[in-house]
């Protein structure tokens, strides 16, 4: 597999990646989901080589270094460090693909800065999970309470790397076998006595605050780079009137539906995922 490990420093922190193809290339940014890491595009990297294909591991994620302690995950914090990592690329203009959550950071970036996309890629998700006005209140005592009774204590242990896959195979979206392998590849470390999770767990605990319904699709209204939405079906759990509200909004948008879990991409599926990729791109 043509890849190579590389990593950029972000104000101090070490922000890990994965690239593949010759850096000549048109280049793809791939933003991964939540919990996951950059190995969640091992599959479908090596059908695009077409792209020099950046997949970084979000801080907290994977090989990439932690927030300082007393500091929480935050999507915005999120957004700030991608941008940070494309200038240090020197990308003016590229093309994003976007997994889940890093679906929904990239529809932050492209609808802040609409004028770097060259076209926009989702796979079962559109832009960030929304809270109503209401619910402000009972999200941030939720969070304050949570962070409150946070404290540092030692990760899980697992005595072999085969208790951490069966383990991240039964997480909240189940994976295939071979898709939980790969994302332990880079998501277990050794320590003494097993194996440990590289996630940091404050990446696991509540937004004090999110985005609104109506500021989200504010956000999709202002892209305008042709989008490309990957829907899996069943995909991911009770999210349907949400797609479906906002699909509509996109500028230019071609949806393709297909049977598949929520990380279609990794699994079985790699390849029809990578077909319409190609066939999007050859077009648009």
């Amino acid at each position: 597999m043509n890849v190579v490990e590389c990593g950029f420093d972000v104000r101090g922190r070490r922000i890990a990646a994965r690239c593949w193809h010759d850096a000549s290339l048109p280049p793809l940014l791939a933003l991964h989901g939540w919990q996951d890491n950059a190995a969640t595009f091992d599959r479908l990297a090596p059908l695009l080589p077409e792209f020099h294909i950046v997949a970084m591991d979000f801080a907290g994620h994977g090989f990439s270094d932690w927030r300082p302690e007393g500091v929480r995950y935050h999507t915005v914090d999120h957004v700030d460090d991608v941008l940070a990592v494309l200038d240090q690329l020197g990308w003016d203009k590229f093309s994003l693909l976007g997994h889940s959550m890093g679906a929904g950071i990239g529809v932050l970036l492209a609808g802040a800065l609409p004028a770097r996309i060259e076209r926009l890629l989702l796979i079962d998700g559109i832009g960030p999970w929304p809270a109503e006005a209401e619910q402000a209140p009972q999200i941030l005592r939720e969070a304050l309470l949570e962070w409150q009774a946070y404290a540092p204590r030692e990760e899980r242990v697992f005595d072999d790397m085969e208790s951490a896959v069966v383990a991240r195979r039964r997480g909240f979206t189940p994976l295939s076998d071979e898709a939980a392998r790969l994302l332990c590849r880079r998501g277990v470390k050794a320590v003494p006595g097993g194996f440990s999770w590289t996630l940091d767990r404050r990446v696991r605990q509540h937004s004090p605050q999110r985005f609104s319904e109506a500021e989200a699709q504010a956000f999709l209204r202002h892209i305008t780079a042709p989008v490309l939405l990957v829907r899996a079906e069943p995909g991911f759990p009770a999210a349907a009137a949400m797609f479906d509200a906002r699909w509509p909004l996109l500028r230019q948008g071609v949806l393709r539906r297909m049977e598949g879990s929520h990380h279609l991409h990794l699994e079985e599926q790699a390849p029809a995922v990578a077909a319409a990729i190609r066939e999007f791109c050859a077009h648009n």
